[in-house]
């Protein structure tokens, strides 16, 4: 997720490009040793005869065989070996994964479903690690220094968004659920609660991300993989894709011509060294060039970018959102689904990417008489200042406190809200959807917005995220959906008449 820095805390760069930018600032003397992500953590051996029963459940379930049963097993599925990574101790590979036996699972399901005994309540104001994981560590030779205060020393700095700062990994708690009274809402928090993304999926995908940084390093000494994107802003769901971004080098990537070589070093890699459980690897000559591919360990499908450092900013800053206010998080989850039961959630076919969805909820609730969120890049600039340090960026908004609303709104009315106002209210010929600016703007005149049907800027560099939705039939497609799900929610108040709540929770 955040990477390491083998070397004291400094940035992943040789220090000539420290002398050439203040992208990477001296780290002041005083800050104490800690780890400073979950993305940093290195995993120790795993052994299926340690007895360490929750490892074994990161890949798949540990079955055992009679020995007076001969029984012909199939070989797992494991990353293979790892090379040392700068020490004689460094830690060798997960070995002895075994892949999920899909018994009860249907065939389409993404990944092997554990039931989580995550809590729903917490105490309030508390600050919240994201992995659920216990402490985990470097090997002893591998001394890391992080350029964050830790949370005990600075009680008055913590907010509500949890950091992802993690030396002791204490148990996870979640913010508080909203109550639901009245049938609509409570279909809403149930569904959340099926399908919102677990400790264990997260882990998962964490697993892959170290394994293809160690390997990618062999080619990119200096480069750093990072997790981005649904799995860690707080809207991820059980079969939430995976987003990476390797970080090359400090200075922005040409993406037509650098990155894209890149990518196909990146895509020889894997189709070759570590075909054994990366599969489909395909490059994707988009704007921003994606290699897509699938981890065979954790079963998930993956995109991984290159340089495309806009994916980490706006990913804390979208996890903020996330946990500031307590109905967000199952509001936007609902409205992912609808879109994508409703084949309207496919950037690559025209139609919205779930970025783009998160924004438009996000905004929906900016703009309400009595609006329930904000805009935190007005009212913290210091927390997502775009000129930030990357080491610095998960760490920043852990300042933020709760936002009290007064709209006393519940799930069921905001999420009817939701349909109305794209529906009858908003003006997609002449306004931008702006959760910079918490309304809706005019829309600029410049190229990136002509001929778009759906203008939905993005908060950190002001492109269209919706970019996508070029045809008239897609968008007709997209606001014919709007209308239909407000018009029968606002007459049956049952989620049912516009998504199959069974049939969704049985996908996950």
């Amino acid at each position: 997720m955040f990477p390491n820095s083998s070397n004291l805390g400094r940035p992943p760069f040789p220090p000539k490009y420290q002398q050439q930018s203040t992208f990477f600032t001296k780290l002041p003397l005083n800050m104490p040793p800690t780890l400073m992500s979950h993305q940093q953590i290195v995993i120790p051996p795993f052994h299926l005869h340690s007895g360490v029963l929750s490892r074994a459940l990161l890949s798949g379930n540990v079955e055992t065989t009679p020995a007076t049963t001969p029984a012909v097993t199939l070989q797992p599925v494991t990353y293979g070996s790892v090379r040392p990574v700068s020490t004689p101790d460094a830690l060798t590979s997960f070995q002895g994964r075994k892949r999920q036996i899909q018994q009860s699972v249907p065939d389409d399901a993404k990944r092997q479903r554990i039931h989580s005994h995550d809590s729903d309540t917490a105490v309030v104001n508390q600050a919240v690690p994201l992995p659920k994981e216990r402490r985990r560590s470097f090997p002893a030779s591998v001394s890391v220094q992080s350029p964050v205060v830790h949370a005990s020393g600075s009680p008055g700095l913590i907010g509500y968004v949890p950091p992802l700062q993690d030396t002791l990994f204490p148990d996870p708690t979640e913010t508080r659920l909203p109550v639901a009274k009245d049938e609509l809402s409570k279909q809403i928090l149930e569904l959340f609660q099926a399908c919102r993304q677990q400790d264990i999926d997260l882990d998962r995908k964490e697993l892959c991300r170290t394994e293809l940084q160690r390997e990618i390093q062999l080619i990119f000494p200096q480069s750093r993989l990072f997790l981005v994107g649904s799995s860690l802003n707080g809207f991820g769901t059980r079969t939430s894709d995976g987003d990476l971004c390797l970080v090359i080098k400090e200075e922005p990537v040409n993406q037509k011509t650098e990155a894209r070589r890149i990518l196909s070093l990146v895509q020889k890699l894997f189709s070759t060294k570590l075909s054994s459980y990366i599969e489909r690897p395909q490059l994707i000559r988009a704007k921003v060039p994606i290699v897509k591919f699938r981890d065979k360990v954790s079963n998930v499908d993956f995109d991984l970018n290159v340089n495309n450092v806009i994916g980490i900013r706006n990913t804390f800053l979208l996890r903020s959102y996330a946990f500031i206010e307590n109905r967000v998080r199952p509001l936007v989850l609902v409205i992912k689904k609808w879109a994508s039961f409703h084949e309207i959630n496919d950037a690559s076919r025209g139609t919205l990417s779930s970025y783009s969805l998160v924004l438009m909820v996000l905004h929906y609730l900016q703009t309400l008489p009595e609006p329930i969120l904000p805009s935190l890049q007005k009212n913290y600039p210091e927390c997502f200042d775009p000129t930030m340090q990357l080491h610095f960026v998960h760490q920043a908004p852990r300042t933020i406190p709760p936002y009290v609303s007064k709209n006393g709104s519940s799930l069921g009315d905001l999420l009817i809200g939701f349909f109305k106002y794209y529906a009858t209210e908003f003006d997609w010929s002449h306004q931008m959807i702006s959760v910079r600016e918490a309304k809706a703007i005019a829309r600029p005149d410049g190229i990136e917005w002509r001929n778009k049907f759906i203008c939905v800027e993005e908060p950190f560099d002001g492109t269209n995220t919706a970019r996508a939705v070029h045809e008239k039939q897609k968008f007709d497609i997209i606001t014919d959906e709007l209308v239909q799900a407000w018009q029968l929610l606002r007459e049956k108040k049952d989620l049912n008449c516009i998504l199959p709540l069974k049939k969704v929770k049985q996908k996950r």
